[in-house]
């Protein structure tokens, strides 16, 4: 740890829910689900509208359907929630050469590296840099810890959550942590939390109150002895500015764990999409397609196949992870899922004779003819204009019809008109989505 509370951890608040609803104007204050919305459908974001009727991120979304059946179920924007990001790290950036972005909103940041660190006023800063974050996108929020190491970080991000500030005093660090139930500790899911419960251990306090030996005679080695260390705010990582990328990969801890396979496998889906979106954006496709599984107990198995040619193909990207999970046992649940691509090149060959959701390669002329053929798949939340009405967003689709509401998050909530799905005069946005 250090001696001055000098890393931040910033966390955009329910970041894909806040945006549509900074983009919607007649979803504001009201429950927002971001995520699949199909049959197999899996929840990214809940608005914190959404989340008081106990919706949560990798819920089944038709389980978020049950729970809160009043909220708008969208398909997702991806190109929004980009800029967004890019628009975040930018100020963050203004702060301090060294960034670690763990997501599109997600960061930690070394304030010791600006060029105008003051310990002294350490909330102050954080506080001008959420007001800065808030102009510039438009009025998103971001929960801000700021303490000695990431770990303190992290957990302090969390304590004034949504939209809030706490620093953790050098020195403090275990006085914060030691009444927080044991949960607080990364890595403490719901598998974890009851193996400490049923010895009586339900507090940090009380998780330090145990000897190494004994957490690791409960937990194993590598999680018993990183409770014991994490338990006393022992942390002493860097923070470790972006590189090149070599991978590109995506991963989830979930609150619960989770043994359903046709769940996992939604998440999987959904997963590769993002993959596969991160890789066409960088103009990149890759060869290894990798699984990454953390069961309940925290032992972690990773799992990889290499293709023939490199891809870029959500539906290549998925199948080849869906067959990796199949060979694991997930009967005790993942408490983590992750899907990555490595030995990336500047080039695609997929197999142009494969079946399955993805086109097949084309000619430029082709690919003109097949786009002006193709029906548009709307889907709720996805931008649209209208010739004669402008500016607004699906909010609904079905037997022929597409519902829009027409409005922008520069208006107020705006009037809904229903169209021909096959209407010329309306045309779709290319934002991306989630469709499982």
């Amino acid at each position: 740890m250090r001696s001055t509370a000098s890393i931040m951890h910033l966390d955009l608040d329910a970041f894909f829910a806040s945006v549509e609803q900074r983009d919607k104007p007649s979803l504001r204050g009201k429950p927002v689900i971001v995520g699949g919305i199909g049959p197999r459908g899996v929840v990214a974001t809940a608005s914190y509208e959404a989340r008081v009727h106990g919706v949560r991120s990798a819920m089944r979304t038709a389980e978020a359907r049950a729970r809160c059946p009043h909220a708008a179920f969208l398909g997702g924007r991806f190109d929004a929630y980009r800029e967004a990001s890019r628009l975040v790290m930018e100020r963050l950036r203004e702060e301090s050469e060294l960034i670690e972005p763990l997501s599109l909103d997600e960061a930690f940041v070394d304030l010791a590296a600006g060029p105008a660190f003051d310990p002294d006023r350490v909330a102050e800063s954080a506080e001008r840099i959420r007001a800065d974050i808030a102009s510039v996108t438009g009025g998103l929020t971001a929960s801000v810890g700021v303490a000695s190491s990431k770990l303190m970080a992290k957990i302090a991000s969390e304590i004034n959550k949504p939209d809030g500030v706490f620093v953790v005093a050098p020195g403090t660090e275990v006085d914060v942590l030691g009444p927080m139930q044991a949960t607080a500790i990364p890595g403490v899911g719901p598998a974890t939390a009851e193996r400490l419960r049923r010895m009586g251990i339900m507090t940090v306090d009380e998780v330090r109150q145990q000897s190494e030996d004994e957490l690791v005679r409960l937990l194993g080695q590598a999680a018993g002895r990183s409770l014991h260390r994490l338990a006393r705010a022992d942390d002493d990582r860097p923070v470790v500015a972006s590189r090149e990328a070599k991978s590109v990969s995506v991963e989830d801890t979930f609150e619960q764990d989770i043994s359903d396979r046709l769940q996992l496998e939604a998440i999987i889906d959904r997963m590769a999409r993002t993959v596969s979106g991160r890789l066409r954006k960088s103009g990149l496709s890759g060869r290894t397609v990798t699984l990454k599984m953390r069961h309940h107990d925290f032992e972690t198995h990773t799992r990889s196949s290499t293709l023939a040619h490199p891809t870029d193909s959500a539906r290549v990207l998925a199948d080849k992870a869906r067959g990796l999970l199949a060979g694991e046992d997930i009967s005790n649940g993942l408490r983590l899922l992750g899907v990555g691509v490595s030995g990336l090149a500047d080039w695609v060959q997929d197999d142009l004779f494969s079946s399955g959701d993805d086109a097949p390669d084309e000619t430029d002329d082709e690919a003109s003819a097949t786009v002006e053929q193709r029906p548009v798949r709307w889907y709720p939340g996805m931008d649209v204009h209208h010739e004669a009405h402008g500016d607004g967003w699906v909010w609904g689709a079905g037997l022929g019809r597409v519902t829009v509401r027409f409005e922008t998050r520069w208006t107020s909530p705006g009037p809904v008109h229903t169209f021909r799905a096959d209407d010329p005069a309306l045309d779709a946005g290319h934002s991306g989505t989630f469709q499982s």
